[in-house]
């Protein structure tokens, strides 16, 4: 035995029952009965209309008792090495007290701007070092910006 579903409640067509209604472009729609072809021709949204099956599944409607709730999986953490440290000097950091946690930052701190500040000096010492020696060459002939640069110097202009 064939059923079919209707093309707007979504409810079961039984043999000998219903309607089949052809659309211009040949589209088949099949009805229970006249009331759910009539709200189809109306152009009526099946999911606005409490009594057909699209608005019982999109409200959920019927199903609680049927299906008990899905239970959700927990999240459970779980603590990782990061790549600079492994979890045994993370736990120890985490365990620390705030003022040898503040202690050993300032240290640090400290650490850093001496390595910068001796780096700055270093790099002062060589500019400086770079500049005395092309002021000497530069006493001896004046260069062009392009000279510099290392293009060709300009030809002479030569009369006829």
């Amino acid at each position: 035995m064939r059923t079919y579903d209707d093309s707007f409640s979504g409810q079961k067509i039984y043999p000998g029952k219903g309607k089949l209604y052809v659309r211009g472009d040949s589209k088949i729609f099949r009805f229970q009965n006249g009331k759910s072809e009539s709200l189809f021709l109306q152009r009526k949204n099946p999911r606005r209309i409490a009594w057909t099956v699209l608005y019982r599944r999109q409200h959920k409607k019927g199903i609680s008792e049927e299906v008990a709730k899905k239970r959700t999986r927990r999240v459970v953490k779980h603590q990782r090495a990061i790549v600079g440290a492994s979890l045994d000097v993370i736990k120890e950091r985490r365990s620390q007290r705030p003022e040898a946690r503040a202690a050993a930052r300032q240290q640090a701190i400290k650490e850093a701007k001496e390595k910068k500040a001796a780096s700055e000096s270093r790099k002062k010492a060589e500019k400086a070092k770079t500049a005395a020696s092309t002021a000497k060459g530069a006493a001896q002939r004046i260069q062009s910006k392009q000279g510099a640069k290392g293009s060709a110097p300009k030809v002479a202009a030569k009369s006829r």
